[in-house]
């Protein structure tokens, strides 16, 4: 065989083949240039899930006739003024989307810059260029790409359905659109429009905001953390959704470097690290992370599509990302997701639609929602105090007192912010502690409350004498590939932490000496193997700690107060100061709700009072 060439169209048509995976490439590529090109506007037309037509329209810098005309060419750009490959500003820096985009379909673009009279228009056909005419354009740059894919049929048959394509093509826009709240994007399906997400000042607070709850609901504009931090160069700043808000894949989770989203193992791994202690594993949170840093610090250039990148300090970006995300939850406290009362409201919603409204004669001017005493005195001799709770004096407890002092006392306590959860007036089932605060009703489960509260309580005492290990009583050989035992020696002092206690045994093999004790009867072997797997894939080792965690989820669950407890009245209010003053208390160890708000306003919707 004779080594020879390739002719330049079947070399565009192989480099099209990594860069145009589906129209969805295209819109990226086309996007992310008008992006680069100082773009308020980008607007986006479709047909046929953009297999037979896409336009990209936006009110950028613009192109002159020389770069036009240059433009088309492969690894023409001017994205790289100083060529330096590690220093890249802009998302598009590669020179192969024109070109390869013009291999495989029929692409038109017209452009013209600011303060010329005329634009000029050029047109691409399975590879094969046309000369340059002068158009009628605004400032800015048309592109339309017809007939994808005519050159090179047989890829045809590896896209999918319309519907499936458009949605693709939905997905990477808003993932632009939520990096640039600055700019407007419209995206339209033939003449039906899918969005029209309006510019946001620069100078609003809140405009990423505001563009994350267009694009992922008012839902998580209401339950959403702030997450700023910054060290060592880096700035990692956007929204993590509490974690009683979860959804049960993953597709709610968007991660933005420099701008550009990406998909990334490090930060996927982080993300699950920062929610593991408050999600069960078939659950996930809902987050929009931005990371900036310097461009040197990240390589961008790993796969064409530029969605996959490196960090030069992968365990630094994981546990900046997991910190500062545990330190937005811990902020949160006992707060639980707006979605819970809400739920709650929409399980009544048949009933309360069904009740006409009292008359406004029949309505008090000062309605008194206050439980009688004779309901909610429980006699406290039948239960013993709670583990781990101080039973301070409260309202009706402080008692000595006379009836009208101990009012006085309840309602201070309702009017104090310090005491979200108010006061406890009666419990039902002898599971659920019903409360009152001067906003609505708090109805609290009493296990899964409790059982939070404990775990915490563990947690911190394993932060403060550390984890508490067994010596086996004869040591345990695992062998391993050499590599993998280079893996396990870089974490040696971490595993150490987590009472795991290791060394070096031949060169392809590890002696286990100690174990956490909380695991109890372990199997050495797959511990050590698992650990292996996931340095190995995430870079990180999860699995010792998620089981160290498991076990204490699992004591606290045994070692809180059950479900069918009657409980006094000291003992309830002891358990929601607790929960006031205890952070994540708003769920339990499995991602439940620990509590339902009912505000008074839908208590009294649900009686025709409003």
């Amino acid at each position: 065989m004779t080594v020879r060439l390739l002719p330049t169209i079947l070399v565009n048509q192989i480099a099209a083949g990594e860069v145009v995976e589906r129209p969805a490439s295209i819109v990226k590529e086309l996007v992310e240039n008008s992006i680069d090109a100082g773009a308020t506007q980008i607007n986006v037309v479709m047909r046929d899930g953009g297999r037979s037509f896409l336009q990209v329209q936006d009110n950028g810098n613009g192109m002159n006739r020389a770069d036009l005309e240059l433009g088309v060419e492969r690894h023409a750009t001017s994205k790289l003024p100083n060529e330096d490959l590690f220093n890249i500003q802009t998302l598009g820096f590669r020179g192969e989307a024109l070109p390869s985009i013009g291999a495989v379909s029929r692409l038109k673009i017209s452009s013209n810059t600011r303060g010329q009279e005329n634009g000029w228009t050029l047109s691409v056909e399975g590879g094969n260029k046309s000369d340059l005419s002068p158009c009628v354009h605004p400032a800015g740059t048309t592109i339309e790409v017809r007939d994808l894919f005519f050159a090179t049929p047989a890829r045809l048959k590896f896209l999918k359905t319309s519907t499936t394509e458009s949605n693709h093509i939905n997905q990477v826009l808003t993932r632009l659109a939520m990096a640039h709240p600055e700019i407007g994007f419209t995206l339209k399906d033939n003449t039906r429009v899918c969005f029209n997400y309006m510019p946001q000042s620069s100078s609003d607070e809140d405009a990423r905001l505001k563009r994350l709850g267009e694009i992922m609901g008012q839902e998580f504009t209401e339950n959403a953390l702030a997450v700023s931090a910054q060290s060592q160069g880096y700035q990692l700043s956007g929204f993590v959704g509490l974690p009683t808000l979860s959804r049960g894949n993953a597709n709610f989770q968007y991660l933005f470097v420099n701008g550009r989203p990406v998909k990334d193992k490090v930060l996927a791994g982080a993300l699950r690290a920062a929610y593991q202690d408050f999600l069960p594993r078939d659950r996930h949170p809902l987050v929009a992370l931005f990371l900036e840093l310097d461009p040197h610090m990240v390589d961008m250039n790993v796969h064409p599509a530029k969605t996959e990148v490196r960090f030069r300090d992968a365990g630094f970006v994981r546990g900046l990302l997991i910190s500062s995300i545990q330190k937005a939850l811990n902020s949160a406290g006992h707060r639980a997701s707006t979605t819970i009362a809400q739920s709650a409201m929409q399980s009544f919603g048949t009933a309360s639609n069904a009740l006409p409204r009292a008359p406004a004669s029949s309505t008090p001017t000062s309605t008194s929602y206050s439980t009688p005493a004779s309901v909610t005195t429980i006699p406290s001799a039948h239960s013993p105090n709670l583990p781990g709770l101080s039973l301070a004096p409260t309202a009706r407890t402080a008692a000595p007192a006379a009836a009208e002092t101990a009012q006085i006392a309840e309602e201070e306590i309702l009017a104090d912010p310090q005491y979200p959860l108010g006061v406890a007036k009666t419990q039902l089932k002898q599971t659920y502690i019903v409360a009152e605060t001067e906003k609505g009703l708090v109805i609290v489960d009493q296990h899964a409350a409790h059982e939070r509260l404990v775990y915490e309580k563990m947690k911190q005492g394993q932060k403060d004498r550390g984890v508490a290990r067994q010596t086996l009583l004869v040591p345990e050989v695992v062998e391993l590939p050499e590599a993998a035992i280079e893996h396990l020696l870089q974490v040696i002092d971490d595993l150490f932490q987590f009472g795991l206690v290791l060394e070096k045994f031949g060169e392809s093999a590890v002696l286990v000496r100690e174990v956490p004790a909380l695991l109890g009867q372990v199997n050495a072997k797959r511990l050590i193997c698992d650990l292996s797997d996931e340095l190995e894939s995430l870079g990180q080792a999860y699995s010792l700690k998620e089981k160290v965690e498991e076990v204490c989820a699992t004591i606290a669950c045994h070692g809180s107060v059950r479900a069918g407890r009657q409980l006094s009245l000291e003992e309830m209010n002891a358990l929601l100061r607790e929960m006031e003053k205890t952070p994540h208390s708003g769920q339990c160890n499995h991602g439940r709700p620990t509590y339902v708000e009912l505000p008074w306003n839908d208590v009294e919707k649900l009686f025709g009072r409003r």
